[in-house]
């Protein structure tokens, strides 16, 4: 007996080839610490923001939840290719979004064209934050990088007054982020007053 193929072999060959090259964002290492004291990858921050818009699904009933995944999942693919820039670092002008974009094309040039498109689609929406689902996940992003903060296991030195004045543009735009917000900064001033005089 003979089992018809669900998918044409040379789509599946190619979304196989793509999943493999996305599989170094697992490695790809960004400057917040975890828990344990090692740097998280970007692969596990995209899978944390994921959880946040699930856990959060109730609140955000008037979003298209599966947009909002898709675009987490999205939202730091090319980052893959040529790493990840810590918040710290980032400006306006650095040319970051320039470079995620291509490397982004690269990682998916494998893709059939109608994925390919998808995928990129999705990135363009969210870096330009041109949908509500789009900024709301921007507002998600800052935040979980601020909770990664406090609850790393980081340096003696590390400036968390910096979770203050980070993303605030983007977590300020929606009660549900207003309100996660009041909370981290809160925890965030508890953590300065902690360390004594040291930021």
């Amino acid at each position: 007996m003979t089992t018809p193929y669900a998918i044409a072999p040379s789509r599946l060959a190619a979304i196989i080839d793509f999943l493999q090259a996305a599989e170094k964002l697992k490695d790809t290492l960004r400057s917040g610490i975890t828990s344990n004291g090692r740097a998280e990858s970007t692969a596990e921050h995209s899978w944390r923001l994921c959880l946040m818009v699930m856990l959060f699904d109730r609140e955000l009933a008037d979003y298209d939840r599966l947009k909002l995944l898709r675009l987490c999942l999205v939202h730091d693919l090319g980052e893959a290719i040529s790493g990840d820039v810590p918040a710290t670092c980032q400006s306006p002008d650095d040319g970051r979004a320039a470079r995620e974009r291509a490397d982004l094309e690269t990682l998916c040039a494998p893709l059939p064209d109608d994925l390919r498109g998808e995928i990129l689609s999705l990135w363009d929406e969210y870096s330009g934050g041109t949908t509500p689902e789009a900024r709301m996940v921007k507002g998600f992003d800052k935040l979980e990088t601020m909770l990664q903060h406090l609850i790393g296991r980081n340096a003696a030195d590390f400036d968390y007054a910096f979770n203050l004045t980070y993303g605030t543009q983007h977590t300020v735009r929606h009660p549900l982020l207003f309100q996660i917000r009041e909370l981290v900064d809160a925890a965030t001033r508890e953590r300065i007053a902690a360390c004594g005089t040291r930021k």
